[in-house]
């Protein structure tokens, strides 16, 4: 089954959420899933007026939770199945402040890093996806975390996303 994720609560009679990069390290979006998860697709943009010095953005596996908001239910978009929402033990996400989220307010100690995708230097006017073909996914091992992180020289908005396969 497939979910879309994003770094923020799901949009309702408003626009969805931009969430500020701020100018320190920092997880745009957290999961944590509790079954083998395979990355399908991710993406990023950002909102700045002018270009400037590129964004750092990484997507990692590491070893330690960052403090985020805490993702619900109703933040988690079935993706290929009739019916928007998913209770979190049908989609394989552990949700809460130190599982699945987004906007981090502490990075936690980080021991191990894994990559599950290159690096990207991304300007702050632009936007990045990738998909990644069927059978080389990258995989979110049980009791990890994978995610979204930027380090920004100016901050700016940012949108970001991951779609899963639990």
């Amino acid at each position: 089954m497939l979910y879309l994720i994003a770094n923020g609560p799901m949009q309702t009679t408003a626009a969805f959420v931009k969430v500020t990069t701020g100018t320190a390290i920092k997880t745009m979006l957290q999961v944590k899933p509790f079954n083998l998860c395979k990355i399908v697709e991710w993406g990023i943009s950002f909102d700045g007026s002018a270009a400037a010095t590129p964004i750092e953005v990484e997507l990692i596996e590491t070893d330690v939770a960052a403090t985020v908001t805490a993702s619900a239910d109703a933040d988690v978009t079935k993706y290929n199945a009739v019916g928007d929402v998913a209770a979190s033990s049908v989609m394989g996400l552990t949700l809460g402040t130190s599982a699945t989220g987004y906007t981090s307010t502490a990075e936690g100690t980080i021991t191990a890093v894994r990559n599950l995708a290159a690096p990207q230097l991304i300007a702050p006017t632009n936007q990045f996806i990738q998909q990644f073909p069927l059978g080389r996914e990258p995989v979110i091992q049980i009791g990890k975390y994978g995610r979204i992180r930027v380090t920004a020289p100016a901050a700016v908005n940012a949108y970001c996303y991951m779609i899963l396969d639990i």
